[in-house]
């Protein structure tokens, strides 16, 4: 594990570059643009049609006792309004993610790998389309798997835990994908991805809890949420953008290092250059 913190040292050192702060700027205004469009076009229909399915098959009436019953009776009007917001948010995850791999992850590349791996072959193993295939792919699981832990936001800590290996598992599939894909051959890409995978794991499991904070927000103040939806959304889409650009970074240190090493190919880490 040691390189996964050294890893993460060199990414920290990364994220405080001026580029790369200036990197979150167009993933953000992209994602804002897009959400606005679709919630102007869609979130009252979606509404609508959550209650009518909340009222069809009794589910306002269970939550509503529920609620009564431990105290907690005037959240019952926004129950329909939260689970919306839950619905919506491993969207809002998927087209950060989609939209740093297109932005963001090139520059994140040549940053890394220009400056710190210049000796390292590129076998060009991947592309963007087929990281943007990989986050759908993904995102269709994770999006399954989301739709069966929303009854465990009832007890907010079992829900943040089932969220932050959701995240853990879609960010160490997705991200490595985009870290290696310049560099890796197809083949060394699956063999990286195979032994690696619990490494990566692990800087998922850290990016899911940094990740796993917007929802648990909206859960814990679930009136201020509704109220303050726009301003809840907008400063959660940046929090995304600014975790998967950190991610990225971590998962490029760590991915190219251990290319390097498979390849037993020099490859050069300049402790006396700045990041």
């Amino acid at each position: 594990m040691r390189a996964v913190f050294h890893a993460y040292g060199r990414a920290l050192l990364s994220q405080f570059h001026g580029k790369i702060l200036l990197l979150s700027i167009v993933p953000f205004i992209l994602s804002v643009a897009l959400w606005a469009l679709l919630l102007w076009l869609g979130l009252q229909p979606l509404l609508d049609w959550l209650h009518g399915h909340f009222v069809g098959f009794e589910v306002y009436r269970v939550t509503s006792d529920w609620l009564q019953s431990i105290g907690l009776g005037g959240l019952r009007s926004i129950v329909v309004p939260l689970f919306a917001l839950l619905l919506l948010l491993p969207m809002m995850i998927v087209t950060a993610l989609i939209f740093i791999g297109v932005a963001a992850m090139p520059f994140i590349v040549r940053h890394v790998g220009g400056r710190h791996f210049p000796q390292l072959e590129k076998k060009q193993g991947g592309s963007i389309l087929g990281g943007v295939l990989k986050a759908l792919g993904a995102f269709g699981v994770f999006l399954l798997a989301w739709l069966c832990i929303l009854p465990l936001y009832i007890f907010p800590p079992l829900a943040g835990l089932a969220t932050v290996l959701l995240w853990a598992w879609l960010t160490s599939r997705v991200m490595s994908y985009d870290a290696l894909a310049d560099y890796a051959s197809p083949e060394e890409l699956a063999t990286l991805q195979r032994e690696h995978r619990w490494q990566l794991m692990s800087i998922g499991v850290v990016s899911g809890l940094a990740g796993s904070l917007p929802a648990l927000v909206w859960i814990g103040g679930a009136a201020a949420a509704i109220a303050f939806f726009p301003i809840l959304l907008a400063a959660s889409i940046w929090v995304y953008v600014v975790i998967f650009i950190f991610t990225g970074l971590w998962f490029e240190y760590y991915c190219l290092q251990a290319l390097a090493q498979l390849r037993h190919a020099p490859f050069e880490e300049s402790l006396c250059q700045s990041d």
